[in-house]
């Protein structure tokens, strides 16, 4: 589903308009990922739990060569399924 489908299918759910409920899709993306750059987690109780976590600096063979390259620590978003979603899906 893409984002216009998406915009479109819970407009009808909420009765809001498709402008409406871009904005606030927008917006709650926009605070989701402000929350995760700052190192906070967001959770919504039975859908899911996002946050972050450290990778460390490693070094990894490229396929098919035998040259080594070091890949940089970062910082990966990771994102833990609620029990509801995870019931919903699994039916």
């Amino acid at each position: 589903m893409k984002k216009a489908e998406f915009v479109q299918a819970v407009a009808e759910k909420a009765g809001l308009s498709k402008k409406d409920t871009e904005a606030v899709l927008d917006a709650a993306i926009d605070t989701i990922t402000e929350a995760l750059a700052a190192g906070k987690s967001v959770s919504f109780i039975g859908f899911g739990t996002f946050t972050t976590a450290e990778r460390a600096a490693r070094k990894a063979k490229v396929p098919g060569t035998d040259r080594v390259v070091d890949v940089p620590a970062t910082r990966a978003v990771k994102f833990k399924v609620g029990k509801k979603l995870k019931e919903a899906v699994a039916k």
